[in-house]
């Protein structure tokens, strides 16, 4: 016979219980879930390939980008990619998305660093030129002299266009530097 003080009694269920999540856990890892699968969708198809996600994850993140936003369809579509994130570890994840996503910044950058070596180029050939070559020796020096004239030569024509001896000295130099 159990007495009413027993101290047996006001246990719970789940007190010895080292799983044990309690509801707003769960929600919170939920929302958490969702959110990065938010991340996820946001991204290209070319992104999403780098991430290397799970099939089925994969699969329901392009799914959602044929699902028109702001219906119903979008939202519960948003609550079947979060459920199938909280089988995953979010670790792995979040560390190849911010790699994608720095990899773009990163090139953006790269971008307007050559774009700044080719204006300075076209403005003054002789020194940039001379100064290129010390830091780079695999660039040749009579085709950037010729692809440097060539590009002047359209600007003098059309200043405001970019030319198509522009676009070839960008390539060379952006194939120089990534060597």
């Amino acid at each position: 016979m159990k007495i009413v003080g027993d101290s047996d009694h006001f246990h719970q269920p789940y007190d010895n219980d080292d799983d044990y999540v309690s509801r707003t856990e769960f929600k919170k890892e939920s929302e958490e879930a969702q959110a990065l699968g938010m991340r996820l969708i946001a991204l290209s198809k070319s992104q999403l390939d780098k991430v290397g996600l799970d099939e089925f994850l994969y699969d329901a993140v392009l799914k959602t980008k044929s699902i028109k936003p702001k219906t119903e369809a979008y939202r519960r579509h948003l609550q079947y990619i979060g459920k199938l994130m909280r089988g995953f570890d979010h670790e792995p994840i979040i560390t190849a998305l911010d790699n994608v996503l720095n990899k773009n910044n990163n090139e953006t950058a790269q971008v307007q660093i050559i774009e700044k070596l080719r204006a300075r180029l076209l403005e003054n050939p002789n020194e940039e030129v001379e100064a290129l070559l010390a830091d780079n020796p695999a660039f040749e020096r009579q085709k950037l002299r010729q692809l440097i004239r060539q590009a002047n030569k359209e600007l003098t024509k059309s200043p405001d266009a970019e030319s198509k001896s522009h676009k070839e000295l960008f390539k060379y130099l952006r194939a120089g530097l990534a060597d």
